[in-house]
């Protein structure tokens, strides 16, 4: 399944430059037309270039928070950390509306990592009877919070915005305004270089310092990664639900937890995963679009349940 991606994500990443209202052939930028050329250099090849660090990197993460959480069913999106980052967001446009992308970015970040560390020192004060402990708690305390943001949004009247914000949406991607982007696929590299230490902070506190390291340390970079990655997606494009906790899965059931060696295969998985769905939402009311959130999330929840039915999961702490 995983070699079937790898092979079938460069062949996805083609189609992706030629499906969409506009019609564009191979023909034509082997001919060279400009018109072509002008609309893959604006806007197909922005789109795809979009789709491909966003899938890659929020798959990513999902493997990152899965190990500190010590949770197979932990990922940004069932821990608040998404939530807070639209809060932070919507904070900001209220508060600054004139600041640049890079400006609400940081504001996102910031809320997404005071979130994420709520999250885990919930967690500590919670008996973890059940591994459906750990993504409960995300999922009420993510609710929490986006009741309050809803509740702002009314006041202030800005429930479209958020609704936007909340589903993630490649169709207004052009060149300019994706680069942001290019953050996060680099994070994922970080995420890579660390890997070893996420795998031993995964077996716990006492083993990461047996071992000579800092578990501390590792912690709050894997918390960085996971909320500047959370918040620069969710800010791009908005958000993409559940793919940071069915793909690290899957590549789990098929390489094991040993994240160096998985990594590569979340984010190809990843990526080929939304690239898959944005075509899928391009083709099924075409010419109209459904977002990708809005097919990712049908994919991501039956895929979730498929998960919490598996008898042999090994749903509970990573290790």
């Amino acid at each position: 399944m995983l070699v079937a991606a790898a092979w079938l994500l460069p062949a996805l990443a083609v189609v992706s430059l030629f499906v969409g209202v506009a019609d564009v052939r191979p023909v034509d930028l082997l001919r060279l037309d400009p018109d072509a050329w002008g609309l893959v250099a604006v806007s197909r090849g922005p789109r795809t270039a979009a789709l491909l660090l966003a899938g890659a990197s929020t798959a990513v993460v999902g493997t990152i928070m899965q190990m500190l959480a010590r949770n197979r069913f932990a990922e940004p999106s069932t821990t608040g950390t998404v939530e807070f980052a639209l809060l932070g967001l919507l904070v900001v446009t209220i508060a600054a509306p004139a600041l640049p992308v890079a400006a609400k970015i940081v504001a996102a970040t910031a809320f997404a990592l005071a979130g994420t560390a709520l999250f885990l020192a919930v967690l500590r004060r919670v008996p973890l009877r059940s591994p459906l402990v750990v993504p409960l708690v995300g999922i009420v305390l993510g609710g929490v919070v986006s009741a309050v943001a809803t509740f702002i949004a009314y006041r202030t009247d800005l429930l479209q915005a958020l609704g936007a914000w909340s589903t993630g949406d490649f169709s207004g991607v052009l060149a300019g305004r994706y680069e942001t982007l290019w953050v996060a696929g680099a994070l994922a590299v970080v995420a890579y270089v660390a890997a070893d230490r996420f795998t031993v902070a995964g077996l716990g506190e006492a083993f990461t310092t047996n071992l000579g390291l800092d578990h501390r340390r590792t912690m709050a970079l894997g918390l960085v990664l996971v909320s500047v990655v959370s918040a620069v997606v969710v800010v791009t494009v908005g958000v993409v639900p559940f793919l940071g906790l069915v793909v690290p899965n899957v590549v789990s059931l098929l390489r094991g937890d040993d994240v160096r060696r998985t990594l590569p295969w979340v984010a190809t998985l990843g990526a080929a995963l939304v690239l898959a769905c944005d075509l899928l939402g391009r083709l099924v009311r075409y010419p109209y679009e459904v977002p990708v959130g809005v097919v990712v999330g049908v994919v991501g929840s039956v895929l979730f349940l498929w998960l919490l039915l598996r008898r042999d999961t090994g749903a509970g702490r990573v290790g």
